[in-house]
């Protein structure tokens, strides 16, 4: 058979979680203890970090442990001793290596391939930069060819984990021998402000730290489950860029996220839906990036969602919280998983996440279990309308 047109597949998932875990109820208290002076403030934030839907989640900076006579990143702290961006940037670079080598070491692992036969080298992050970049320290740490084509995806946000996603398919597309690896690291917790301010205080209830990577290559014909990526669709929300604002300052990069952002996704999503189905009924399976909790809630009343398909998604927020861009590629890992303890067989799916912009990437894919060659030929056109 021709190859021209084969599609491409995730072949391998792997992620990687810093060693501080932080509990969620641990850390309201001590939010609270450092807000003691303005109750209100306190309130707010306890209800927050109760009601987001995260339980656990990790750091890489274990000064974010300590009581709030010593945590630099809690109110009350001087102003000569809140971290700046320098330091926060020198975290990002130690620690942001060490988790991509080990997430993109299991993908690789995952897929059966070596380093070395990468022809391309996407690194996704908006959390931290360093010169020469990620993508060159890993490329060399990694053993890959010193000819492998790196594309930083810099800044893009929570969506840039699907728009490294898209940009592999349509690399594999284009050439079926090329073979992708993806790493995503986002240390979202390094840009916690000293501040009693809502939007702060919102943002720092549910990001996290972690790492993830994937390998994508042509649909392979093996036994060997693969999830099939299909058609892409990426929109923009009219009139919606401030509605989520990520601006580097002297002490981090300061966010807000709007709380009107999960009614936009309700205005906005469905008909973009619609538009990437092209008429084919909802899928079964859903990969939503839960950017909160307030998103999968907005997405499974629309689309009339059960919660075994969102299941993956609140999973992954209750354990890791928001990771940013990673976070789509550990609710793949833990979609594929409950799949193949279902032993089921193949289900289509689509893939949503959310970014600056306001901006959607919405992706078709297919769980394709395990199967002979016969019928790993039979899937290789899946999730295409034309």
């Amino acid at each position: 058979m021709d190859k021209k047109g084969m599609g491409a597949a995730i072949v391998g998932l792997g992620t990687a979680l810093p060693e501080y875990k932080v509990e969620q109820a641990s850390a309201a208290s001590r939010l609270a203890e450092a807000l003691a002076d303005r109750p209100e403030s306190a309130r707010w934030a306890r209800r927050i970090f109760k009601q987001c839907g995260v339980e656990t989640r990790y750091t890489c900076e274990p000064n974010l442990l300590d009581p709030p006579g010593t945590c630099r990143y809690l109110a009350n702290t001087p102003y000569e001793q809140i971290p700046t961006t320098e330091e926060r940037m020198e975290l990002y670079r130690h620690a942001s290596v060490p988790l991509a080598i080990n997430a993109a070491t299991k993908a690789l692992k995952d897929a059966g391939l070596d380093s070395c036969q990468m022809t391309h080298l996407i690194t996704v992050s908006c959390t931290g930069m360093f010169l020469p970049g990620l993508d060159a320290v890993v490329a060399f740490e990694l053993g890959m060819s010193h000819e492998v084509r790196r594309m930083p995806l810099q800044f893009l946000g929570c969506a840039a984990g699907l728009t490294a996603l898209r940009t592999a398919s349509s690399i594999v597309q284009a050439d079926p021998d090329a073979k992708v690896l993806i790493i995503s690291v986002e240390l979202c917790t390094l840009h916690i402000q000293p501040s009693d301010k809502k939007e702060d205080l919102f943002g720092a209830a549910f990001f996290g730290d972690g790492a993830a990577a994937s390998v994508v290559t042509s649909v392979p014909k093996q036994e060997k489950s693969c999830f099939v990526l299909g058609d892409a669709l990426t929109s923009l929300f009219p009139g919606s860029a401030e509605e989520m604002v990520w601006r580097l300052g002297n002490h981090g990069f300061s966010l807000y996220l709007s709380p009107q952002i999960p009614q936009l996704i309700g205005q906005y999503v469905p008909e973009a839906i619609d538009r990437l189905l092209a008429g084919a009924e909802y899928p079964e399976l859903w990969a939503i990036h839960p950017g909160g909790r307030g998103i999968v809630d907005t997405l499974q009343e629309l689309c009339g969602l059960s919660e075994t398909q969102t299941k993956a998604s609140r999973t992954t927020l209750r354990h890791y919280g928001n990771l940013s861009s990673a976070t789509i590629f550990y609710v793949l890992q833990e979609m594929r998983r409950e799949l193949a303890e279902l032993d089921t067989g193949r289900r289509e799916g689509l893939a949503l996440a959310f970014g600056p912009g306001l901006q959607a990437e919405l992706m078709r894919f297919a769980y394709r279990p395990a199967v002979g060659e016969e019928g790993a030929m039979e899937e290789e056109a899946v999730c295409r309308t034309g």
